[in-house]
């Protein structure tokens, strides 16, 4: 063999080979390098930026629900919640940085755990469960909506992946006073009750979008911007008035705890717009905290329960009598002997009030005299009236679980049903449906739809009963408030017009004989009604248990407040006293007793 041979033997060609290999993968590589350091550096930062930018949602304030004077009734505060990433705390382990500490200054799962459950005040177990429970997870809730000092308590331990954002937490100034009409929010700032959850679309808001970049430690190097605001949801201002509100339920709380009643509700509405000015109930709740929260106080009563209004639907029943053209204010109607039989079945009065008009009827509050001139009638003719009035159909405010009532309807009437629906028996309508029926008799028959939005221009109606026959009707209601069973609803200064009820509840077996619904529904000044009210006390257990002991006050109070915060002139000023100069104090009072 030659020294040629030798030289080009297969063991150097194979070495030349890969040594050619080697060199054109390298030039590859480096020219690959060079391209993208140097042509297209963008490139890199790209991907480098998509491993360390992270894009977080910005939280929305939801928008505040007002009274039509501006007052909060529920905002929204800012506050921090804490939180964690357990595979942070998980990834120590496998740490470089972590791993080349000295053994006893290394940070382990279990220590950052126990320092993190000191700082907090937890037990260390439980919340190393939870982190167990999450480790793959990116996100965990350690503390919800808590105040700054106690966020940054936590956060001063530097716990490995430990980390705060920004929430909003609901925050209702007037507590258990609105409790049923605005509702609440849970936690995550949804609506779950009352106008929170009835509107809580365009309460939420839109979240906004803001992008930063982090190293790899999760520190925030620097914030790139703001992707998308953040849309602040809408204020929603009602009709509601505070001033009334809080009246109406000090005067609604204080009955029910004296009466030792089940509960009770009230509605105040104005009679020219509609407007709801004030809707309490009881029992309540403090929507600020939950915790011993009852089912049963959630109900917002004055919309949802239903109960019969029994005699506080004689004036629509005189009404429909005097719109029919049968009857007129001069009308007699014989009652008696006090009694009507329909088979085993009996009508009576208090007692035999013989030959009486109309307003005789209301002020005696004559079953008898009323289901006469019901029966004289064209069988459809009450149950027309009350329809029209808003009986049996939706008030339509938008409140979870509004009730409809209840207006039974025959192909047939046996004359019992329609005796016994002219004077508010055999129908269930709510506090709010019985208040809007009062309303437009008020409004001298002119019904307007109820709103518990403020308006400032009156809504469209429409005239169901003649402005005049409105009128008479009304007056026959003063007559009841100054000669009958609504005597203690009279308010000095003002006329009053309205109406006593007191209705066997109905039970299990039929109606009870010792469980009452106190009613008592009016307007005042009667003069030219400016506030229509209904008052509804469910089974009160005091010594009184009559419409006109327990509701008609209530409304006398809350009604004389009302009108006064309202600057409505008298109608009536020969019921004031005049006003003397107190000589001690230099303050002038008006004495409240009328004459």
């Amino acid at each position: 063999m030659n020294a040629d041979d030798k030289q080009y033997s297969p063991s150097k060609i194979r070495l030349y080979v890969v040594y050619a290999i080697a060199f054109a993968l390298f030039s590859v590589a480096a020219g690959r390098l060079f391209y993208l350091t140097v042509l297209d550096k963008e490139f890199l930062q790209n991907q480098g930026e998509m491993r360390a930018v992270r894009t977080e949602s910005i939280p929305a304030t939801r928008g505040m629900i007002l009274d039509r004077n501006g007052e909060p009734l529920a905002v929204s505060t800012p506050t921090w919640t804490v939180i964690a990433n357990p595979r942070d705390l998980w990834g120590l382990a496998e740490d470089p940085e972590n791993l080349s500490k000295p053994a006893s200054e290394r940070k382990t799962p279990e220590k950052e755990i126990a320092r993190l459950a000191e700082a907090m005040g937890v037990g260390s177990a439980l919340l190393k469960e939870r982190f167990e429970i999450n480790r793959n997870k990116g996100f965990m809730y350690l503390k919800r909506q808590v105040p700054p000092h106690e966020a940054e308590a936590i956060l001063d331990a530097k716990v490995v992946g430990v980390t705060k954002i920004k929430e909003y937490k609901r925050f209702y100034p007037a507590g258990e006073v609105t409790a049923q009409v605005v509702g609440f929010t849970n936690i995550d700032d949804r609506g779950q009750e009352g106008l929170e959850l009835a509107y809580d679309q365009a309460l939420q808001g839109t979240p906004g979008k803001i992008s930063y970049m982090k190293d790899l430690k999760g520190n925030i190097i620097r914030t790139l911007g703001q992707e998308v605001p953040e849309r602040a949801g809408e204020n929603i201002e009602l009709s509601i008035d505070m001033r009334l509100q809080y009246l109406a339920y000090r005067e609604l709380k204080a009955v029910v705890t004296e009466q030792r009643a089940t509960s009770a509700s009230a509605v105040i509405l104005d009679v020219r717009t509609g407007e709801v000015l004030a809707m309490v109930n009881q029992p309540s709740f403090n929507p600020n905290d939950r915790s011993d929260l009852e089912p049963e106080e959630l109900r917002n009563r004055a919309v949802i329960d239903l109960f019969e209004p029994g005699s506080t639907m004689k004036p629509f029943s005189i009404t429909a009598a005097l719109r029919s053209g049968q009857y007129s204010t001069e009308s007699v109607i014989d009652t008696s002997p006090g009694y009507m039989k329909f088979g085993r079945y009996t009508i009576r009065d208090f007692r035999n009030y013989g030959k009486i008009n109309l307003e005789t009827v209301l002020v005696k509050s004559s079953n008898v005299g009323t289901s006469h001139i019901a029966l004289s009638l064209p069988q459809d003719t009450i149950w027309n009236m009350f329809y029209e009035l808003g009986i049996g159909s939706p008030v339509g405010l938008g409140f979870p679980g509004e009730a409809t009532g209840k207006l039974p309807m025959h192909p047939k009437w046996h004359p019992s049903e329609i005796a016994t629906l002219s004077y508010g028996y055999g129908l269930s309508l709510s506090t709010l449906q019985l208040a809007q029926a009062y309303m437009t008799l008020a409004n001298h028959g002119y019904k307007v739809p109820v709103t518990i939005f403020k308006q400032d221009i009156p809504p469209q109606g429409e005239q169901i009963v003649p402005a005049n026959i409105a009128q008479d009707v009304v007056k026959m209601l003063q007559a009841v408030v100054t000669e009958g069973s609504g005597k203690k609803a009279q308010i000095p200064g003002y006329n009053v017009a309205g109406k006593t009820g007191t209705v066997h509840k109905v039970g299990v077996g039929g109606y009870e004989y010792d469980q009452y619904i106190s009613l008592f529904a009016g307007m005042a000044p009667a003069t030219n009604p400016r506030l229509a009210m209904v008052v509804m006390v469910n089974d009160p257990k005091g010594r009184q248990y009559y419409g006109g002991e327990v509701s008609a006050p209530v409304f006398s109070r809350v009604m004389e407040g009302a009108l006064t915060t309202l600057n409505v002139p008298p109608d009536r000023p020969e019921g004031l006293r005049e006003v003397r100069l107190d000589d001690t104090a230099k303050t002038p009072y008006r004495i409240v007793q009328g004459n």
